[in-house]
Order: structure tokens, then sequence, then C-alpha cells
């Protein structure tokens, strides 16, 4: 059977949190901390290790992403991640991803890209009982090195919008781990999908300000994808100051209109922006997890050391690994 030696990249999501199941936009980057699978496929079990501690979870999206691609190989390999658990940078997307591309590359099997990343998300689902959109998986599988992803959730069609080399992304985890399966996630979106309902709606995509205006929640999905598409023409531009204004009006609609964010989260989005960050805002679900912000590519460091966070790069999606 074949050797494999593959990866998948976590995701930040500079903007458009809870608009991915609600066929709305979204703005993340495939980020340079990764998932792993190196080993080889078998015609047995799976016989996998995790050395940075997988859990029951693990196993049960191992299998869970085997059944999603219809196939019945097994895998014998080691596996290691460099995404924080918990910390809403998708580690367990990262870990669906890079198990699904070995089961492929020890398959000799090519899907794809949508494709894979609708099997991985029907695999986290089943394995987790998280309703949760395509976002996570679909940046793993489709990052562009240099670039984030503008992606319309409802066609799947994914736009690169260059990250220019004047503007840096740090992130800052609150050390408040995320637990969706135990959060509200589940009753937010079921909320979504009763608002379209009355609206006679497909999805909130289509909602006007109008039509949201008096419901907290839909407003903020309405709003949100307002501003994910704005921030795309003004990261396009390099515009800094208008990106950092767009974030911190996301963060403030999550806080107080999705009602998903935690007094850590809005702590560490003051400290960035007293920091010199010129805008910052959870991200991910919410809940806990990690804080992202954007600055001149000159500060970040700086910032990202004055925060206890860290620097993150936009890179390729999942595949081989390369020499070196």
């Amino acid at each position: 059977m074949r050797e494999i030696a593959v990866r998948a990249p976590g995701r930040v999501n500079l903007i458009g949190d809870h608009t991915d199941y609600n066929d709305g936009f979204v703005l993340p980057l495939a980020i340079d901390r990764d998932c792993r699978v190196l080993g080889r496929g078998t015609r047995g079990e799976l016989e996998l290790r995790f050395l940075d501690g997988g859990d029951e979870n693990s196993f049960r999206i191992a299998n869970a992403v085997r059944d999603a691609l219809g196939l019945d190989i097994g895998l014998d390999a080691e596996v290691t991640s460099t995404v924080p658990v918990g910390s809403g940078l998708s580690s367990s997307s990262a870990l669906a991803v890079a198990l699904a591309t070995a089961f492929c590359e020890a398959e000799g099997l090519r899907l794809p890209p949508v494709e894979l990343a609708r099997a991985c998300q029907a695999a986290e689902t089943a394995a987790t009982g998280v309703p949760g959109g395509i976002m996570d998986q679909l940046t793993s599988v489709a990052g562009l090195e240099d670039n984030a992803l503008l992606i319309d959730c409802r066609s799947l069609e994914v736009t690169p919008v260059p990250l220019p080399e004047t503007i840096g992304v740090v992130v800052v985890d609150s050390g408040l781990p995320r637990r969706l399966a135990g959060s509200a996630y589940a009753e937010r979106r079921a909320a979504c999908e009763a608002a379209a309902a009355r609206l006679g709606l497909k999805a909130l995509r289509d909602a006007t300000p109008e039509q949201v205006a008096n419901d907290p929640r839909a407003r903020h999905v309405v709003s949100e994808n307002g501003r994910v598409l704005a921030a795309a023409d003004a990261l396009s531009t390099g515009n800094l100051d208008e990106l950092g204004r767009l974030m911190l009006e996301s963060h403030v609609s999550l806080r107080d209109d999705y009602e998903v964010s935690t007094p850590e989260l809005d702590t560490l989005v003051g400290r960035l922006v007293d920091a010199g960050a010129s805008g910052a805002r959870l991200t991910g679900a919410g809940f806990g997890g990690c804080v992202v912000a954007v600055a001149r590519a000159k500060e970040a460091e700086r910032i990202a050391a004055a925060c206890g966070g860290f620097i993150v790069r936009a890179v390729d999606g999942a595949g081989p690994l390369t020499a070196g």
C-alpha cells in the first residue's frame, strides 16, 4: 500500500462568523499551523496514533470521514497537529481534512475541493453532533498562500483576496476553551432558520436590513454579510483603517446582537486596539477561543508580543507534505 505524508491547515476567519450556515459570505485564510498524517494505507482497520493527545472524538471523526468518503481502506499512521484544540482555529476540521486527504492519497483518489470539503463537513457533523457550516473545511482544502478567501457559502465559489505585505494578522488565544457541542451554537442556528422561515426565505442571505431590524440574531447575519463584502474590498486595496473598523463593528455585533462573546474575548479586543491594532474581533463561533487582529506589518510582532499572541501567515490548502 502507498506511503502517506499529508497536511491540512487550520484557519482564522478575518470576518464573517455565523454567516456560513445562512448561505452568506466569509473571509478566512488557511494558516501556517496544521494537522499532519504520516504512515501508510492498509486493507485493515484504522491504526491511528495521535501524538498530540487525540481523544475519543478524534477516532469518531476518523471513522466518520472514511464513511463519508465511501471508502473501506485502513490507515496505519501517526497524527500530529500544531492547531490549538478548542481555540476556534478549526483544529477538528484540520484533522478531518488531513484524514480525508490521507484516505484519498492511500486510495489514489482525486476529489474536487468542494466535494472533499462537503464530505469532511458531513463527517464532523456526524461525529460531533454540531451542525456547522462548510467554511472551516473548505478553507482547509482550498487555502492559497498569501491570500484570504472570499467564500460564497451558497454557491461555494472561492475568490482569492491577496493579503498585502503591509498588513499583518495577529491571533491571541483567550485561554477559554471553546466547546460548541455544549454551547448555544445549535440554538443560534435554529433561531436563524426560524427567522428565515418567518420571512418566507430560503436563508437569511436573502433578507434585507429592514426585514430583520427588530430581530438581533438575524440582524447580525444580514449586517455581517455586508461587512464581509466591504472587508474584502478594503483588504484588496490595502485599506487597513477600513478593514479594522469593519472588524470592530463585527465584534460588537457578535457581542450584542448574536451574544456569542465573553468578557475575556471583549478584554482581548480592547487590549489589541490599545496596543496599536487597527481592528480586532473574536474569530470562529465564539463562546471562547481566539481573537484575530490586523495591524501594520511592521507593528504586528510588537503587538503580538504585548498581548501574548502570534503572527499567522496565509498558506496553501491540504495536500502532500513537501521536502523542507
